[in-house]
């Protein structure tokens, strides 16, 4: 299913606002994806059911000291997803999105957790399964990848967001690597969308089963309704976010929001979540400009 004519006019005026305002303050730009790292890497690890919290994620990127004792395995996971995260945000527009591109990203993030399998698609007799879906032969992986981008490349009339989601939804059924496939398949909804120069998205732990849900109504059905709803929702955060701190607004938590307005909790933090007002998270806590 696509996405709807509205949708896509909201999204045109956000962009439209944001490509005005962000003239002449790269900077502040760059401060915020800079912040907002460790938050992406908390929530990809967390989906992938990672120990670490988001303050031992900040504190890790940090080099400063856990309060606890942590897997060295996590410690590299989120130190390698950062420097991936990174790495693509300087890069995207300066590179396509090719099988060498997936390969260097994939031996970025799992280089010194498996070098064995970092940097390559599955060989003869690596097999995956995630719950019940066993993914294809890794025979057939190669010239499914292949085709995988040759569609990316060649679809020039599908609506951007229905486009990478159903990249998406593709990757993650063909499981290409041995490890790594659900981080680096996020990694790559963004960057395709630094490559249209649209901001990063998060996509949250706290959401995960409307997440996973849309991977079982792909492999049931072929439908892609469920992940264009999570990747437009995480897109219009991304870009209210930005927006009010381009536009300078004080920002406050929403439930300082709703008292000063006068309005109920649940009917704010409901349109927050729908995204009907130009509320975004920080932290896991919604906020709004004033």
């Amino acid at each position: 299913m696509a996405t709807t004519g509205l949708l896509k006019k909201r999204i045109e005026s956000l962009k439209a606002e944001y490509d005005s305002l962000r003239r002449g303050k790269e900077s502040l730009l760059h401060m915020i994806d800079e912040a907002e790292i460790p938050e992406s890497v908390y929530n990809s690890n967390a989906i992938e059911n990672s120990t670490l919290t988001l303050k031992e994620t900040e504190k890790i990127l940090l080099e400063m000291e856990v309060s606890r004792d942590v897997s060295v395995r996590e410690v590299f996971e989120a130190k390698n997803l950062a420097r991936v995260m990174t790495y693509i945000r300087s890069k995207s527009l300066e590179m396509s999105l090719t099988e060498e591109t997936i390969l260097l990203l994939h031996r970025m993030l799992i280089g010194s957790i498996d070098d064995g399998v970092a940097g390559r698609f599955r060989k003869t007799g690596e097999y995956v399964r995630v719950g019940t879906h066993i993914a294809p032969a890794p025979e057939k992986v190669e010239d499914m990848m292949r085709e995988l981008l040759l569609r990316e490349s060649s679809d020039l009339s599908s609506y951007f967001l229905d486009k990478i989601a159903s990249f998406h939804l593709v990757f993650e059924t063909i499981h290409p690597f041995c490890d790594g496939n659900g981080r680096i398949g996020r990694v790559l909804i963004n960057w395709q969308l630094q490559r249209l120069e649209f901001p990063m998205i998060i996509i949250r732990n706290k959401e995960k089963q409307s997440y996973y849900r849309a991977f079982r109504e792909y492999s049931h059905d072929k439908k892609t309704k469920t992940m264009e709803h999570i990747l437009t929702s995480a897109l219009l955060e991304s870009l209210h976010k930005r927006i009010t701190y381009l536009q300078g607004k004080t920002i406050a938590t929403l439930s300082d929001y709703a008292r000063t307005h006068k309005q109920t909790a649940p009917a704010v933090f409901n349109a927050a979540k729908r995204q009907t007002i130009p509320a975004f998270r920080e932290k896991g806590v919604w906020k709004i400009g004033e």
